[in-house]
């Protein structure tokens, strides 16, 4: 069978920074703070994605010090947070459910229609694509983590599949493809925080993803491995702080 993702690998320069980046997310995993197990700066990274994810919504993502969060996005943003360890599995072997259930958890505090929560839009090719995309998350390809967790993020972003929350989702997803490709199995890195120190670069490029022209798809391709390279420079950041 033809893997539908192996032509990305063609396009320049695209194998080459996958594998740039995937070096610099294994050289994360053998610092000495996350030799055995890196809980914490799993935990630090955690948080900093989700507030980052807020962030480049345009929301506050600052913490309050006292009190739960008031902002909707981020709260959202938290709570798939919180849950993407439970959600794992689900993503692995069954991805339009832990979809769902991410809406429902990044949406919740967005819309007054319940019924809406979860329920992606019925536009023309939403679900034929969404299908697709699971295709791929649950083994129809073989390239790099790193493309593929490219390819799941600027595919839901280009969908937006629910209406609501569709970034926050896409990047959720995203953070479960890196961990369930082998990219980043213990979650230590923030690419998120690229995504929200670029914005206008980052959306730049998903636009140009979405355009479906390959120099559009490798320029999104470039970007997302830039952005994970800077978020393991951001983990090991964390990593050094738990270390000390």
């Amino acid at each position: 069978m033809t893997d539908p993702l192996a032509p990305l690998l063609e396009l320049d320069g695209v194998a080459a920074a996958a594998k740039t980046a995937q070096d610099a997310v294994f050289a994360v995993h053998r610092h000495r703070a996350n030799l055995r197990g890196g809980s914490a700066t799993a935990a630090e990274a955690s948080v900093r994605a989700a507030r980052a994810s807020a962030g480049t919504e345009g929301a506050d993502p600052d913490l309050p010090d006292e009190g739960a969060v008031t902002d909707p996005v981020l709260a959202g943003a938290l709570r798939v947070a919180e849950a993407a360890e439970s959600l794992l599995p689900t993503w692995r072997r069954a991805p339009l459910q832990a979809l769902a259930r991410m809406h429902v958890l990044a949406a919740a505090d967005l819309t007054t229609d319940a019924d809406a929560l979860g329920r992606p839009r019925t536009a023309a090719g939403v679900g034929a694509r969404l299908e697709l995309l699971a295709q791929l998350v649950t083994g129809a390809t073989a390239v790099p983590g790193p493309v593929l967790t490219a390819v799941v993020h600027g595919e839901l972003l280009t969908l937006r599949p629910f209406g609501s929350a569709d970034a926050v989702v896409a990047r959720a997803a995203a953070r479960l493809t890196m961990i369930a490709t082998g990219l980043d199995p213990k979650a230590l890195t923030v690419p998120e925080v690229a995504y929200f120190r670029r914005t206008s670069r980052y959306h730049e490029a998903a636009e140009a993803f979405a355009s479906g022209e390959p120099e559009g798809v490798r320029q999104w391709l470039l970007f997302s491995c830039e952005a994970f390279e800077a978020g393991a420079r951001e983990a090991t950041s964390i990593a050094d702080a738990a270390a000390s």
